[in-house]
């Protein structure tokens, strides 16, 4: 059995449910207050907030404050009547509300950068910036990137069987594995394709080019998913924005962490110098 290698897992932050009031409640890792602006993270789909995240949590947190949590349907996330990227766009800004942060910069990876999109377009007054990892402005003009998005959708009831095969003495490397498909198992199938349907139908294309806060992407260039030739015309879309290009495929955040790295951590900086100017 081949198992797929993810980032060494290590010590986590702890983290909590906290509840937005009319709502619901969520897990939330944060951490904590510090000078300069907050990023708050907006992770990828089928993943928790944590999967998307851990690899770079800690050196973004070196940085300043760091804010993860689940988005709705998505592991300890939110439990609704129905699944919009509209709702987890107001919740980000929800727990901002809740945890006293009036501006912050939205980082977002995949589904997380439409979230990050969407967040400004709807809340233009508490973005102050982005960072958008493996993004595009619309799967619906794509049909290969929506066939990938449902292969992607079932692929993940694979995935939990897997990490239903590890061994329970496995040696801290598959550990790690463990860990990495126990976070995908904390979400169904029918949520996963309730996202992947709502995926579809987003489309920033008549509207990126008005996005007017300091942004940066970063350019998975080996991604099959979204082609790097679209997120490289995104990027000319937004005025200032600044590229980062990677040598990696659309799972680098957990994959390819180190190479992910390289990209997001220099892009975070840009876009927070720029934010404090």
């Amino acid at each position: 059995m081949k198992l797929a290698a993810v980032a060494p897992v290590g010590t986590l932050p702890a983290g909590a449910m906290v509840d937005l009031p009319g709502r619901g409640s969520t897990y939330v890792v944060d951490s904590g207050p510090s000078d300069g602006p907050t990023m708050l993270l907006l992770h990828s789909v089928a993943c928790t907030g944590m999967l998307t995240w851990y690899p770079v949590f800690e050196r973004l947190a070196a940085k300043g404050r760091v804010v993860v949590f689940d988005q709705r349907w998505h592991g300890r996330g939110i439990r609704s009547p129905e699944f919009t990227l509209e709702d987890c766009a107001d919740d980000g800004v929800a727990l901002a509300d809740v945890l006293g942060i009036d501006e912050f910069i939205a980082v977002g990876y995949s589904m997380g950068s439409l979230l990050a999109q969407l967040s400004w377009r709807r809340h233009p007054d508490r973005v102050a910036g982005m960072v958008l990892g493996a993004t595009t402005t619309s799967f619906r003009r794509l049909p290969r990137e929506r066939l990938v998005l449902d292969s992607f959708a079932r692929a993940v009831t694979r995935v939990g069987a897997t990490a239903g095969a590890l061994p329970v003495d496995a040696p801290a490397v598959l550990g790690d594995r463990r860990w990495a498909y126990d976070q995908f198992r904390q979400t169904s199938y029918g949520a996963v394709s309730a996202a992947v349907a709502a995926i579809a139908k987003f489309d920033s294309t008549d509207w990126v080019a008005d996005i007017d806060v300091p942004t940066a992407l970063v350019v998975t260039a080996r991604d099959r998913a979204i082609p790097p030739s679209r997120q490289r015309w995104m990027a000319r879309q937004i005025t200032g924005a600044t590229s980062y290009e990677i040598d990696a495929g659309h799972a680098s955040c957990v994959m390819a962490a180190e190479e992910f790295s390289s990209g997001l951590l220099p892009a975070c900086s840009s876009v927070r110098a720029r934010v404090r100017r």
